[in-house]
């Protein structure tokens, strides 16, 4: 166990210093990057969420462990400001945004390394409203795991996927989830609906006109489509290059064509730049410009369908 526990500290150390760079932007419209004032708080794993303009870093992890950090971006004079911890110091989390609230949902909050080691998850369930610089709990998730993806479609907050821990030898370390719940702000209630077909590890998500899409994980080149209002799935064009823990976001078709991007990730053995572009209408992947940086368990956020790519990883940790 002194073994693992070294290898532990040695990927947080390097998941540290690798991703130390200024935050780059992708001009969306132009497919050009641009560097800009970095991440106050070196970290993977973090979650992002942009509101008003602003885009909002919260949680993550790094050497120093599991993070409560909330630092806010302001893209109009490249400044970040820190706002109020997150109640919970975690990472992995789901991460949406509805009616001007930030909801943090699920994730890890530690690791165990006695046997084969796991993770200590949670279902918790935090809100986070920018106008007061405060957080509230709502009625925690049903299924507590690691890694939900989280988009929302008519008010209501869906997290798909997600794994919990066995502490059984490799590779049976983890079990995929193919829950899907869905989260009613409005009611703080939740309710079931139907699971993923596939469930590979570390799909990235985005939505568009009311279409979840789940897209790649550890091998899969799988496009899996959710439909909320036939509560049905559907699959569409592979992804070229399969990728885990990639960074994705949406355009939204005002000032760039309306696509979703896929930045980064792993895809086996290191991390890697792609920048991989799905055209929903017609059903089609392309290649953007490749970000500067090789990383993965990265944020990606859009403002004014300019995309951020912000903090992430250097090596693969659970």
């Amino acid at each position: 166990m002194k073994k693992a526990a070294c290898l532990f500290v040695l990927l947080l150390f390097l998941s540290v210093v690798l991703p130390a760079f200024s935050t780059p932007l992708v001009w969306a419209a132009d497919d050009s990057w641009v560097t800009l004032e970095p991440l106050p708080t070196t970290r993977r794993d973090l979650r992002v969420a942009t509101m008003n303009g602003k885009i909002y870093v919260i949680g993550g992890r790094n050497d120093d462990g599991y993070l409560s950090t909330n630092e806010e971006y302001d893209p109009a004079t490249n400044t970040w400001t820190t706002k109020t911890p997150m109640l919970t110091p975690r990472s992995d989390f789901g991460i949406a945004v509805v009616n001007d609230k930030i909801y943090c949902i699920g994730g890890i909050i530690d690791f165990d390394w006695s046997g084969y080691g796991k993770g200590i998850l949670t279902a918790v369930n935090e809100v986070y409203d920018p106008a007061t610089d405060t957080w509230d709990t709502l009625t925690s998730m049903p299924t507590k795991r690691q890694r939900p993806t989280a988009n929302v479609v008519n008010g209501k907050i869906y997290l798909i996927y997600g794994f919990q821990y066995q502490n059984l030898p490799p590779p049976q370390t983890r079990t995929e989830l193919d829950v899907n719940e869905v989260y009613d702000p409005e009611t703080d209630s939740w309710t079931t609906k139907t699971s993923m077909p596939y469930t590979p590890y570390g799909p990235a998500s985005a939505t568009i006109d009311n279409k979840i899409y789940v897209i790649g994980g550890f091998k899969s080149n799988l496009t899996q489509i959710y439909e909320p209002e036939s509560d049905s799935w559907s699959q569409g064009a592979p992804i070229p290059t399969a990728v885990a823990l990639a960074g994705a976001a949406a355009t939204s078709g005002e000032m760039a064509p309306k696509r979703i991007y896929v930045i980064g990730g792993y895809p086996s053995g290191a991390e890697v730049r792609l920048n991989q572009i799905y055209d929903p209408e017609t059903d089609t992947w392309s290649s953007g410009s490749q970000m500067p940086t090789a990383r993965h368990s990265l944020g990606v956020a859009v403002v004014n369908d300019v995309l951020y790519s912000i903090g992430g990883g250097g090596l693969l940790l659970i």
